[in-house]
């Protein structure tokens, strides 16, 4: 764990700042710096506190430090100590309530934002509007003592992405800010980008330490493709390229015996539907009537693990450390609904532990599976995807054979999972990682910053 430190500050105009002895020794410290603020100050040591950092008024009003009494991280390079990590939380969709300023999603960013004091960080809400470009400084949004306050803070250390749709990300605006605060400022901006169902499988297909785990898949073409893969697997799944919560995807079904093809799929009334057709041009002439299939990629089907005969995938998250290292967070398991296509729960599907549904035995092997493959994927694709990657929340199935697969990989993975009550402290653990990542880019960004830009 690495140490973070009390900040006190006093009410006097004195340009001095008191550490703990183990940051001045054989160090030369001139400024202090908080965000993208510094200010000159003279450093002498602390008389009898080896865990505070002491400032004045002054200083604080200088760099613009919040009066929230949260512990932070000092960092030391070229001569300037800097306090933080000030973390600032990207996203879009703001209200004019106050008491909900994040809309629905409020409830979500205060869980976040509270995990600052364990962490060492103090993380905060902005959107493009909030930005002052002029003075270098954001009126972020604060969750302090159960309620949100605004604050003017300087430019961050980090920024966290969590813009909440493909929409947003694409928005020319949006995009802009980004690409101004990381080319402009230099600021490591983590997690970017929904991923691309197709475009994450092509990659994969380079590391052959995880290809073991990889469906085949391929882009819509033509019927021969569909024809292939049925002859070969018995059943496919058609899914959108872009798709989140299951939405659009369909299973089709081949019966070798009557030569009848089935498919399976949730209709716009949110239905779960199971049709019969004798020919696949009559089932796509139907079904896919008014839709582009341009968009949709086909993919093997996989006979997975069942519980009461329902279908059983799991999701996994990991996360980076404080360190940059991965680790698996949480695993669940999901249980498709009676004649869904999928296990979400927006389609009669359930969570459960995986204490609740297999022997302790099954639970340590299938724990220890899903871990290793969640950890060599999370490798794989830091090193395949474009910017930081900090969490990932993985679909993955294993089928009857004991054999794993991942369905898809997610860069800003749902929450839904820690709904269930024994899964309370994983979601703990997640957004505690979440924001300790921005320590260790912090730490980066200031002592080895060609390898974060280059």
């Amino acid at each position: 764990m690495r140490k973070h430190y009390l900040i006190e500050v006093v009410d006097n105009d004195q340009m001095v700042v008191f550490c703990p002895s183990a940051i001045l020794r054989d160090t030369q410290i001139k400024s202090i710096a908080f965000g993208s603020k510094s200010v000159e100050v003279d450093f002498l040591q602390h008389p009898d506190n080896e865990e505070t950092i002491v400032m004045s008024r002054r200083i604080q009003k200088a760099i613009q430090l919040p009066s929230f009494k949260v512990p932070l991280h000092a960092f030391i390079d070229n001569q300037i100590l800097t306090i933080g990590p000030l973390v600032g939380i990207f996203t879009a969709g703001f209200t004019t309530d106050p008491f909900l300023p994040m809309g629905d999603r409020t409830t979500f960013f205060a869980k976040l934002l509270s995990v600052n004091k364990t962490v060492g960080a103090l993380p905060f809400v902005f959107g493009e509007q909030h930005i002052n470009w002029e003075h270098g400084t954001i009126e972020g949004y604060f969750f302090h003592q159960h309620s949100w306050e605004t604050v003017d803070v300087p430019f961050p250390n980090v920024i966290y992405d969590r813009l909440p749709n493909r929409r947003s990300e694409g928005n020319p605006k949006l995009i802009m800010v980004r690409d101004r605060l990381q080319k402009e400022y230099l600021i490591p901006w983590y997690n970017p980008g929904f991923f691309n169902k197709l475009d994450i499988y092509e990659r994969l297909q380079q590391d052959t330490s995880v290809t073991s785990y990889l469906p085949e898949t391929f882009p819509f073409i033509s019927f021969s493709i569909i024809e292939i893969m049925l002859s070969k697997y018995g059943h496919i799944f058609i899914k959108p390229k872009n798709g989140s919560l299951g939405l659009g995807v369909h299973q089709i079904i081949y019966d070798k015996l009557t030569d009848d093809y089935y498919i399976r799929y949730q209709d716009r009334e949110g239905t779960n539907r199971l049709r019969k057709f004798s020919t696949i041009e009559k089932l796509f002439n139907s079904v896919f009537a008014n839709q582009s299939l341009e968009n949709m990629i086909v993919q093997q089907g996989i006979h997975l693990l069942r519980n009461e005969q329902r279908s059983i995938d799991f999701r996994v998250h990991t996360n980076k450390d404080e360190f940059g290292k991965w680790h698996m967070t949480a695993i669940a398991a999901k249980i498709a609904g009676a004649g869904s296509v999928t296990t979400h729960t927006r389609s009669g599907g359930e969570i459960k532990t995986l204490e609740e549904i297999f022997t302790k035995e099954e639970c340590k092997i299938y724990t220890e599976k899903l871990s290793t493959a969640a950890l060599m994927l999370s490798s794989a694709l830091d090193q395949v995807i474009e910017g930081i990657i900090g969490e990932i929340g993985f679909d993955i199935g294993i089928d009857r054979n004991g054999e794993v697969w991942l369905f898809e990989a997610n860069s800003k993975p749902g929450r839904s999972i820690f709904s269930h009550p024994e899964l309370e402290e994983f979601d703990l653990l997640t957004r505690k990682l979440s924001i300790a990542f921005a320590v260790f880019l912090t730490e980066q960004s200031l002592l080895h910053p060609e390898e974060l830009f280059k």
